[in-house]
């Protein structure tokens, strides 16, 4: 992994997680900036599958377990569309914080594939 682009993404799911919290406790429901947050940060997991697929071939080889650090990943892909089709189903103010949980998982998911690919002994 590229510790700057985990870096961004971290920072991207935390402050989109906070900001959806935030403005689901004030009441406000799904908007444009609620979902477009939770976009950007597919973007962001959709650019890391694309890294993670291509680092190994490029000498930068994963130091722990392949297989956990796929299971990370994959999960945290599906999260922003699984709260994204929530709060288009149940548009309330709840779904807006449970898009703020969302991102807020997959910014502890990210940090954690992190030190799963640098960190971690085999």
């Amino acid at each position: 992994m590229i510790l700057w682009f985990t870096l961004i993404a971290v920072a991207v799911a935390a402050l989109g997680g906070v900001l959806c919290v935030v403005l689901g406790l004030v009441g406000r429901r799904p908007s444009d900036l609620s979902v477009g947050v939770l976009a950007l940060l597919e973007l962001l997991l959709i650019a890391q599958v694309v890294i993670a697929i291509v680092a190994p071939f490029a000498g930068n080889p994963p130091s722990g377990s392949l297989l956990e650090y796929w299971v990370y990943l994959v999960s945290a892909v599906l999260l922003p569309p699984a709260g994204v089709v929530w709060a288009l189903i149940e548009r309330s103010r709840w779904s807006t914080v449970i898009m703020g949980v969302a991102a807020l998982a997959v910014a502890v998911m990210v940090w954690r594939m992190q030190v799963i690919w640098t960190i971690q002994g085999m």
